[in-house]
């Protein structure tokens, strides 16, 4: 089982490591790549994604994938499609929006407008709707379950609600920090911590890595 990490902060947001640091903790853990997907609103995100693009450039692994992305954080809902097409056009492969966790105060309606605008990944989505749920699999949009703290506390409803409607799922540690990172078979576990079967969780750790992995490298977008 290869595993990728999509949601990971580096020392461009509030990150304590460098992006250089991060690849080489994650591959002293076995991970097969990693997402950098640091926090962006209007302020910063062509510097951010400039930023990485510098690292990209000079990143050659051919055992190692490295994902260019953005999480785009507390962002208001009605200026969430433009910004997921700023970050398009700025080489973010991989686009995230911060959802409605329980414990910030993220303006009502970032879910249902991170759907509709097309991002790759719903974050921390808290007690999304059963109607938004259905939208994101039309969307093909994931919804995450997550290691992060505190965001982590609604992994069983999400888990609950999207195997209703596709089990469109995808495990993240949303790492900031060393002491956030998990060891590969750890992060295994989380779905069926979340309340899934064996074989549900294996679908979301091989079938839904794969697919939105592929769906990255079909992607239109390149880095400037």
């Amino acid at each position: 089982m290869e595993i990728i990490d999509f949601h990971v902060h580096s020392i461009l947001s509030d990150g304590s490591l460098t992006i250089a640091e991060i690849v080489q903790r994650y591959k002293r853990y076995k991970y097969k790549g990693v997402a950098i997907t640091d926090h962006v609103d209007f302020s910063n995100i062509e510097f951010v994604l400039k930023s990485l693009k510098k690292f990209c450039e000079n990143f050659k692994d051919e055992d190692f994938i490295l994902i260019p992305g953005v999480e785009i954080t507390h962002v208001k809902p009605d200026k969430i499609d433009r910004i997921i097409r700023i970050a398009r056009k700025n080489g973010a492969k991989l686009v995230i929006v911060h959802g409605e966790t329980i414990v910030e105060p993220v303006e009502k309606g970032t879910n249902f407008a991170a759907i509709k605008a097309g991002a790759d990944i719903l974050a921390h989505p808290g007690f999304i709707s059963v109607d938004e749920v259905e939208l994101a699999r039309e969307n093909d949009v994931f919804l995450e379950l997550t290691f992060r703290k505190g965001h982590c506390l609604t992994n069983g409803y999400v888990a609950k609600v999207a195997k209703e409607n596709g089990l469109n799922l995808i495990v993240s540690t949303d790492m900031h920090d060393p002491d956030d990172m998990v060891d590969t078979r750890t992060f295994t576990l989380l779905p069926f911590a979340s309340g899934l079967s064996k074989e549900e969780g294996n679908r979301i750790l091989n079938v839904n890595i794969t697919k939105l992995l592929k769906k990255i490298e079909d992607s239109k977008y390149e880095i400037p």
